[in-house]
């Protein structure tokens, strides 16, 4: 075989260098042990004279390692519960924090009404929450009611982190995402920069922030916050209880009153708002403008007025799909951390608001590296005087293997702000064009469409743009002759000619031949500007992307006069828009690096340098041998599905999480994979799919070595992260459109037999957001069956399923296996894992203790209770629990 050389040899070696690192991105450590909380009320008082008592449902988890450890206090999202964020506690608690989690006030099961992280509310109940956790022996000290402590919070939650680190300086660390810094601003932005006083107002966020908790006051204080009518979360960045990619689990329990009030027709109206934020709310959504009461009122809850005053290391994770707090809230907050001298980090990721992927693994462990450098001392301190260090996730393109979106991570050194570390133009063309405002702003166009995203599930970061014919002005670049990146805030100048005050709309699309334009992450800049007859310029900031325009793409500027997100007048009107000039002005940072850093990334750099050595003198054939030799298949093991020989893969904290863990699987088997919590399932079949990598031994699927984007891995399909599909879509075209994407041919898919697999009839044809559960599971599973992969891989396939169904999936999955397939299922349901599967592998702590049929492993056991064995009675005396 002849070797490529020049140019296509370099190309080779650096995707190479991609695909490594790519790998070590997504490199997801295991999951440390569960920690169980303890619940509890906590007394606070607040208010302007401190004479307001408030009781806070709270839940405690100590730190897994004993004696006395660092304390994060985990916050949760709007509409949300200290039940939303449970999951993360007990990890948390697992690496070794001592963490307090709480519904705040107005939220779940505690008292009082929202403020809106006021200084005089929220803000004063975490300093008391501050308070407990000084006088508990599990939390370390820094000094007598002191308490070694950091905050985390995504959307409301983090607003409330920056906010207590400016008025409590006992906190050490914090870590906001997706948060703002001028909630006044968030709500009527303006993109000319002339502040909310001339914002447009964001009509749509506005209604579900407020309406979530002030419409639905129901009897016995139950108001329902959670759900879609909270604040969309970011995508699996799980900031609690908000939609989009968070859990949305907020129970929206409580009393709905501060202490001692009774319930009125004020309380009615205001649900659990503090009335004058009620009726700020309800002047502002009449008039569609933002007085000044309103602006002090919502910018007292903000970092904005506390100049100065946020002076600890502050990580910001801001999601690039977010339409309610841009990147532009992370990048004013970077700003005001940083000119403290404080260290700060800024991570724009692929979520947010409105969906996207979430990242919730990678966040997390950017979370805990955080605390674990600033609240443990462990890891290099980076980011350090006054300079934030810099990550953005970018398109990686589709794995070959697993058919899932790949993210990379680009990595800078300092952080460059929205206008980049340097700019570049691109000349656009267009005339003079007349827009109309249609009379009462009906139809509109879209860009955004808030709740969206929390709707699909987070799906991708889905977008719906539209522009209405007659109310948009469009200029347009010639076809780019090269590649360009933008990171940051593009800016345009544009004249506005008419009488009166126009509201606009600017949008940057990405458009390429042959197909739909798009707006990137669907964001639009709102705008107000006073036209004259003979013309009023204006520069326009537009939204902050990070986007590759790539090369024969063209750049389309769009100047509208509606959008449904948006307030806009009610008076018809018509307008002019030109170029005041013709050059779109483009930030970018040269200096970014992909793919970024994943956990310990400097323990991968003696490796990447032997693996480009050993790619040059294999590109040079110098080896005389193929790259991919390494790899070779193993022809003893040609035929069988899955061989586990030695694995092993330790957590951070050297503890194995699998230890030299072996066993195979035969075709025809139905193999189940048991184990109590914290055996090392999960990280086994993670390290199966080829998600993160083995730390020793090896996994072999029909011979072949798995390591990400192994084309073996098409041979296997998989449902492990529950169903995921568009809601306005049937079930039918969310499974041909999920084939679609994997861009394999339409005969390989077997749509038929997966439908009856599926075994929905006529719903169908119907749209999946009318399916229940067990509905949505079965079109799950049905989805992993597309292709008819020799390995099927399902965790807790029966979830959601009642006793018929579940007695139809046990006969789908053994004959799928009767077919010469082999399938494997992780279940706690042992009853029925005894009748479904003919072969079971049992692990404990990270280790196999038995292997073998079903059959034999209860012709070994001591019946319990009369009767024979069950598989339950053998799995609690493999795993040493007492019956």
């Amino acid at each position: 075989m002849a070797f490529p050389t020049g140019r296509r040899a370099l190309a080779i070696l650096l995707s190479l260098v991609i695909l490594v690192a790519a790998g070590v991105t997504w490199a997801l450590w295991p999951s440390d042990p569960v920690v169980k909380g303890r619940d509890l009320v906590i007394p606070v008082m607040d208010g302007p004279a401190d004479d307001q008592r408030v009781d806070l449902d709270a839940t405690f988890y100590p730190p897994a390692s004993g004696g006395r450890a660092p304390a994060v206090l985990l916050a949760h999202g709007f509409g949300g519960s200290k039940e939303s964020v449970r999951e993360q506690a007990g990890r948390l608690a697992g690496q070794g924090y001592a963490v307090l989690t709480w519904s705040a006030r107005g939220f779940g099961r505690s008292t009082g009404q929202i403020a809106l992280n006021s200084p005089d509310y929220e803000v004063k109940d975490v300093r008391g929450l501050i308070d407990w956790l000084a006088g508990r022996p599990e939390v370390s000290l820094d000094g007598p009611g002191d308490p070694r402590v950091g905050i985390a919070g995504g959307s409301y939650g983090g607003a409330i982190a920056l906010m207590t680190a400016a008025y409590d300086n006992r906190v050490d660390a914090i870590v906001p995402q997706i948060t703002w810094y001028d909630l006044a601003d968030a709500l009527f932005p303006d993109a000319s920069g002339k502040g909310p006083v001339n914002g447009v107002f964001k009509k749509m966020w506005a209604g579900i922030f407020f309406t979530s908790a002030a419409d639905r006051l129901a009897p016995g204080g139950t108001t329902g916050a959670a759900g879609l009518a909270g604040l969309a979360g970011a995508a699996g960045a799980r900031p609690g209880g908000e939609t989009g990619q968070g859990s949305g689990q907020g129970s929206g329990q409580g009393s709905g009153q501060g202490a001692g009030a009774t319930p009125g027709a004020e309380q009615v109206r205001c649900g659990r708002f503090l009335p004058q934020i009620c009726e700020m709310y309800q002047e502002v959504a009449e008039t569609g403008r933002a007085t000044q009461e309103a602006i002090d009122l919502l910018r007292k809850s903000s970092p904005v007025s506390v100049p100065g005053r946020i002076r600890v290391p502050t990580l910001l994770l801001q999601g690039q799909r977010d339409s309610l707090f841009p990147l532009s809230h992370a990048d004013a907050n970077a700003r005001a951390i940083a000119a403290t001298g404080a260290p700060v980090e800024v991570a724009w990721f692929n979520g947010g608001h409105d969906g996207g992927d979430g990242e919730a693994d990678w966040l997390s462990d950017r979370t805990t590296g955080w605390f674990d450098r600033y609240l443990k001392g462990a890891g290099p301190a980076t980011g350090d005087g006054g300079s934030a260090a810099f990550t953005v996730t970018r398109d990686g393109g589709r794995d070959p293997g697993t058919r899932r979106p790949v993210l990379l991570h680009a990595i800078g050194d300092r952080y460059p702000g929205l206008t980049g570390e340097e700019r570049t133009t691109v000349a656009l063309e267009g005339p003079r064009q007349s827009i109309a405002n249609p009379a009462g702003g009906s139809p509109a166009s879209i860009s955004a469409v808030p709740g969206l995203g929390g709707l699909l599930g987070g799906a991708g970061g889905v977008s719906i743009a539209l522009d209405m014919p007659g109310q948009a002005a469009v200029f347009e670049s010639a076809p780019l002759a090269r590649p360009t990146q933008v990171t940051g805030s593009p800016a345009v100048t544009i004249r506005v000619y008419g009488t009166g005050e126009a509201t606009l709309f600017a949008k940057l699309y990405d458009v390429s031949g042959g197909s739909l334009p798009v707006l990137p992450s669907s964001l639009v800049a709102p705008l107000r500007v006073t036209a004259s007859e003979a013309g009023t310029p204006v520069t326009v900031a537009l939204p902050a992307i990070d986007r590759r325009f790539d090369a024969g793409h063209r750049m389309r500027l769009v100047v509208s006069t509606t959008d449904l997100g948006y307030a806009t007048p009610a008076a018809p009107a018509v307008y002019q828009v030109a170029l005041e000039s013709p050059t779109l002005e483009l930030p970018g940072d040269a200096a970014l690096r992909t793919p970024a850093t994943g956990p310990a990334w400097w323990t991968w750099a003696m490796p990447l340098a032997a693996i480009l050595v050993a790619a040059v003198l294999l590109l040079t054939g110098r080896a005389g041998r193929r790259p991919e030799e390494s790899d070779a298949p193993d022809a003893a093991s040609a035929e069988v599905p899955l061989v586990i020989s030695g694995l092993g893969k330790r957590y951070r904290n050297g503890e194995k999480a699998v230890d030299d863990l072996s066993f195979r699987v035969e075709k025809g088997q139905v193999l189940g994979l048991l184990g109590p919590n914290g055996a090392g399932k999960t990280t086994t079949m993670r390290m199966l799919m080829g998600l993160i990598h083995p730390d020793e031994g090896e996994i072999r699927i029909f011979g072949h070595r798995v390591r990400p984007g192994a084309p073996v891995l098409s041979r296997l399909g998989s449902f492990v992260e529950g169903p995921g599909f568009l809601p306005h879509l049937s079930g039918r075209a969310n499974l041909e459109l999920y084939w679609q994407a994997t861009g394999r041919p339409p005969q390989d898919a077997h749509l038929e037999e997966a439908l009856e697999i599926a075994g929905l009839g006529a719903a169908l044809e119907r749209a999946v957001r009318t399916y229940s559960q067990g509905m949505r599971q079965r079109l799950a599973i049905a989805q992993a069956m597309l292709g008819l992969p020799d390995l099927l891989v399902l965790d807790e396939p029966t979830n959601g399923l009642d006793p018929p169904q579940i007695a139809e999936m046990r006969r789908v999955l053994r004959a799928y296996a009767e077919r010469g397939r082999t399938v494997i299922v992780s279940s706690h349901l042992l009853a029925e894992v005894e009748q479904t599967c003919s072969h079971v592998v049992v692990m404990h702590r990270g280790r196999l203790v038995s292997a073998g049929p079903v059959g034999d492993l209860l012709g070994t056991a001591t019946a319990v209770n009369g009767g024979g064995p069950r598989l339950e009675d053998v799995f609690l005396d493999l795993i040493g629990e007492k019956r």
